[in-house]
């Protein structure tokens, strides 16, 4: 068992609580199993605005005053073809809308619409390499001096239900929620769903990235990398 988990950690001999975490739940729910989803007239009449309400800098204002025409998302690190899209040619690709509920680690939740391309898609457009087994999303908002950032491996990437999401019940999302794109990666809590996404990488490690555990509330505060719900 501990050999068959060894690819899924970068730890090479025992596998921690969170290793043993994630192997159970993709064994006993499969890689590709879906999160519930939801009816409208299930959705929360209140969805609250969490962590970062604005990033706040002169660069992600002068963006947002422009309702991100100006955006763009570069796609990098380990693809055979980089890419650096608009928001109107996210919106140009094959889209998928789904009702799922946030859970957020402080213990509330919350149930919304959601719309984008699923990041796969994105993903395949850029070609990734062999040697790839993370995905890593630069933010614009900012704790003090260090950037925000969040990753997911490749099984969760490739997710059907893994999104970059520009819509939340069915309007563009605000400031507040993650403007322009935040990613949905539906079997994780809530930290994991990054807000403001300026960047994604493709990468075959986390050391090097921020403090190396593969977000900035794991750097900082020891939360899990992989909080599957």
């Amino acid at each position: 068992m501990l050999a068959g988990c060894d690819r899924w950690s970068d730890h090479p001999a025992l596998l921690s609580a969170e290793d043993a975490h994630r192997f159970l739940q993709r064994s006993v729910t499969g890689r590709a199993a879906l999160a519930r989803e939801y009816r409208t007239d299930q959705m929360s009449p209140v969805f609250r605005t969490n962590g970062t309400r604005s990033p706040g800098t002169p660069e992600y204002n002068a963006l947002a005053a422009n309702r991100f025409a100006d955006w763009r998302l570069p796609v990098t690190g380990l693809v055979r073809r980089p890419l650096n899209v608009s928001l109107a040619q996210l919106q140009s690709l094959p889209q998928r809308a789904q009702i799922t509920r946030h859970d957020c680690v402080e213990g509330w939740s919350a149930i919304g619409k959601w719309q984008g391309p699923r990041l796969e898609t994105v993903l395949r457009l850029a070609g990734i390499r062999d040697d790839a087994r993370y995905v890593v999303f630069h933010c614009a908002d900012r704790f003090g001096g260090d950037a925000f950032y969040e990753s997911i491996d490749l099984i969760d990437a490739f997710h059907p239900q893994t999104l970059l999401a520009w819509a939340m019940n069915d309007r563009y999302l605000d400031v507040g929620h993650g403007a322009p794109v935040r990613l949905r990666v539906e079997r994780q809590l809530g930290y994991k769903q990054a807000k403001y996404i300026m960047g994604v990488e493709v990468v075959a490690s986390l050391a090097g990235i921020g403090g190396g555990k593969g977000g900035y509330w794991e750097d900082s505060n020891g939360y899990e990398w992989y909080a599957g719900i």
